[in-house]
């Protein structure tokens, strides 16, 4: 039964980082453009471009959002969103009440520690840089050569 866990980790490895990054571009998106919603505080509307910290965090949120979802980049995106997350969390919420159900927290928190967890174990099945990784060693190795 292990061995079957372990077989699939990678696929669910991968779709959780494509549930994930899409939910965090999602907010980007929202906060951006004032679609799915808008962004929350603003009555469905924008951030107004250049606030801080709000349309910073939503560029970093379209943006890592989409290159986690992608699995381009997996590692460096997820670094840079769950530091922003870690950072909404103590700079907004934190201060409003010790625990996340108390301050309105859980988000940031889940989000941070998602990504936490991808900058470890990576893009796992269905991420581009595995594909783009293939293709440049196929036309690296010489004619006739033999993977060892």
């Amino acid at each position: 039964m292990t061995e079957r866990l372990d077989t699939a980790q990678p696929y669910v490895i991968g779709l959780f980082r494509i549930v994930v990054g899409l939910l965090f571009a999602c907010h980007g998106a929202a906060s951006l453009f004032g679609v799915l919603g808008g962004a929350s505080g603003t009555g469905g509307g924008t951030i107004p471009a250049g606030t801080w910290p709000g349309w910073y965090a939503a560029v970093i949120q379209l943006v890592c959002g989409g290159l986690v979802m992608l699995g381009l980049g997996t590692r460096a995106a997820a670094f840079l969103a769950s530091g922003s997350m870690a950072y909404a969390y103590f700079d907004v919420h934190q201060g409003m009440a010790l625990w996340p159900l108390q301050n309105g927290g859980e988000a940031s928190a889940m989000f941070c520690w998602a990504f936490f967890l991808l900058v470890f174990t990576g893009s796992g099945a269905f991420g581009l840089d595995r594909v783009l990784v293939r293709r440049s060693t196929t036309r690296t190795e010489p004619a006739g050569a033999v993977a060892a």
